[in-house]
């Protein structure tokens, strides 16, 4: 185990720290830390860390620095395949990632990245119905149909991570991430997972 944050402490073992959740927490370091980390805790020669604190200074807003520190740490401990899965899981929460990215999620990295996210169960035999009646019936997404209906058509809702444009449009197992999960997203910030059980 390795330091403290606020949930405790970050483990090599991926049974109490997932990559993903691993791969955050090196890439979330200071400025100042990352550039004491990618000294110490990677096997990268002294010319290009000179190199990477030279960039980083530069343009300390792109991260350089977290990124490599990242991506070093978590090849050397969990694998390049689930560094490349937390690179992935991150792009969907913070960046313009697209539904098959979403759909390639395996269930236990949907539920850490989505940590936190109001969650709704609905039972398995109500899919099918319209998208509008799912967010404003079923759950508390939105408190209206009619609200729903509007920031539909503004073009601010999404059902994972594509874009509804027919409220009326039916929420099926063809959804289904992991085969239990749709992500609804209102607005840009705002995700709840919607869980058929």
């Amino acid at each position: 185990k390795f330091g403290k944050t606020e949930s405790g402490n970050v483990w090599l073992d991926p049974r109490y720290t997932s990559p993903y959740k691993f791969y955050q927490f090196w890439l979330n370091v200071s400025d100042e830390d990352a550039e004491r980390y990618i000294r110490i805790f990677t096997l990268l020669d002294r010319a290009t860390v000179e190199a990477l604190v030279e960039e980083h200074r530069q343009a300390p807003h792109l991260r350089t620095l977290q990124k490599r520190l990242a991506e070093e740490i978590t090849c050397m401990i969990h694998s390049r395949e689930e560094y490349e899965k937390a690179v992935e899981a991150s792009a969907i929460l913070f960046g313009g990632a697209t539904s098959e990215a979403l759909h390639r999620l395996d269930e236990q990295t949907l539920l850490q990245v989505f940590e936190g996210v109001p969650q709704f169960r609905i039972a398995r035999a109500e899919l099918g119905m319209p998208f509008v009646e799912l967010c404003a019936e079923k759950t508390q997404i939105f408190p209206s149909k009619g609200e729903c209906r509007k920031m539909i058509q503004g073009g601010g809702v999404a059902l994972n991570k594509e874009k509804v444009a027919d409220p009326m449009r039916p929420a099926t197992e063809e959804d289904l991430i992991a085969g239990k999960y749709l992500l609804v997203q209102r607005g840009k910030k705002n995700y709840y997972l919607v869980i058929a059980e």
